[in-house]
């Protein structure tokens, strides 16, 4: 049997175990400056001592502080640790797993982006199992007997959803990445605070909030079968970064705007939990580690191709989404309210200054990119399973980025897909 066929019939088995994996049952607070409460919350907890864990730039601009301050103000002693970085390494998960028994901590508090909060998942999973291999908590699914340590997720970029998903991306001691699934992760907050957005660089701003948009789409168009509540919330994601991402840059300073992205990120964590990511994040991935491009950029360079190319596949749900967010009517053909959509999408990256096209792409390339997407997909459910030339042919869709904004309409013959601009 070939790897594409084995990929189609297993197609459906990623979104079957996701379901099967509990998630989180957290309590939301929200804000601006919202961060001041976590102390209250501790002491309601009946949390003694926790463990902060925080990343450099955050702990030398002093968005902790206030963490602290609400924790004196309530008794509770804290540690903290603050030397995770961008790229979080068995080392630092090592480090943090023994401060977190060595303290006694009944609680961690995760206070930074997706690195910082990944890496509180493994280490307060870790600490429930002291004495096992630090290594071996990195391997596709880690169960913990009862629940890991209680989670304080406070994220401090409006993007990942890493706050409530039940994976963790944390490199091992070869430099490879390795992503894990915490079964028993026990996030029991969540505080969105957009205050600690605000310093954000626009460029961060901008391929946080692509990102955060992407989950939302996928969510959408991903064949798994989603209660009402949990693909409202996928349109949600959609919607809110569409209307307010526009307004961070022309208006960096817009609180209202940058706690809704911070709910969007938010929403768009609970789409990857519940419905998984699909192709544009396959591509991104892999286009993304074979030539160092950061991820916010490379699902930029990826969306508009790889949406268009499943518009005959998802119409109805691209449509959904245009009447959601307001660019077309109920009544309007779905061809059109599709188009209409993925216009809108368009807009959006000429509005946030994304590159059309990537000359970094190399055709000698495609082999290794294709088994890297492949690989990549298998964990995901798209509304449809690509085979190497289809592939192929988004690859240089992607590279070649004149094209990449047009829609395109797609017939499926055999294992090739006929694409034609439209406009």
């Amino acid at each position: 049997m070939s790897f594409y066929l084995l990929r189609k019939l297993i197609r459906k088995l990623p979104g079957v175990i996701i379901k099967l994996v509990p998630k989180p049952e957290h309590v939301l607070r929200e804000g601006f400056g919202a961060r001041e409460v976590i102390g209250e919350i501790c002491a309601f907890a009946g949390y003694k001592s926790v463990l902060i864990v925080t990343d450099k730039t955050l702990y030398s601009l002093g968005y902790h502080e206030k963490i602290l301050d609400s924790l004196e103000a309530n008794k509770i002693k804290y540690n903290v640790l603050s030397n995770t970085v961008s790229e979080p390494t068995i080392d630092i998960i090592s480090e943090g797993r023994n401060v977190a028994v060595n303290y006694g901590a009944d609680c961690i508090i995760a206070l930074g982006g997706g690195s910082v909060l990944d890496s509180c998942k493994i280490i307060a999973a870790g600490a429930k199992m002291p004495k096992r291999n630090i290594e071996n908590l990195l391997h596709k699914f880690i169960y913990v007997n009862g629940k890991t340590l209680p989670i304080i997720a406070v994220p401090s970029t409006a993007g990942t959803g890493a706050e409530i998903t039940v994976a963790a991306v944390v490199k091992n001691k070869r430099g490879i990445k390795c992503s894990t699934i915490v079964i028993g992760l026990n996030v029991t907050h969540v505080v969105l605070d957009s205050e600690l957005t605000t310093g954000a660089p626009e460029s961060v701003t901008v391929c946080c909030g692509i990102d955060a948009l992407s989950h939302g789409i996928e969510g959408c168009l991903a064949d798994i079968k989603t209660s009402k509540e949990d693909m409202n919330k996928s349109l949600e994601c959609v919607r809110i970064v569409l209307e307010n991402l526009p307004i961070l840059i022309s208006s960096p300073d817009d609180k209202e705007a940058r706690q809704k992205m911070c709910l969007a990120a938010y929403y768009g964590g609970n789409a990857i939990n519940k419905q998984l990511a699909g192709y544009v994040h396959a591509f991104a991935h892999s286009i993304g580690a074979l030539y160092h491009i950061p991820h916010g950029k490379a699902i930029a360079l990826c969306l508009i191709p790889i949406v268009s190319y499943h518009k005959n596949i998802c119409r109805d749900k691209l449509a959904q989404l245009s009447v959601y967010c307001g660019f077309s009517k109920e009544t309007d053909d779905q061809e059109a309210a599709a188009d209409s959509f993925v216009a809108a999408l368009e807009e959006l990256l000429e509005t946030c200054g994304f590159e059309r096209g990537c000359d970094l792409i190399d055709e000698k390339d495609y082999k290794k990119l294709i088994r890297m997407i492949n690989a990549d997909s298998i964990n995901y459910s798209p509304p449809k399973t690509l085979n190497n030339k289809e592939i192929a042919r988004l690859l240089d869709e992607i590279k070649k980025g004149g094209n990449v904004c047009g829609l395109y309409t797609g017939t499926n013959t055999g294992n090739s897909c006929k694409a034609e601009k439209i406009f």
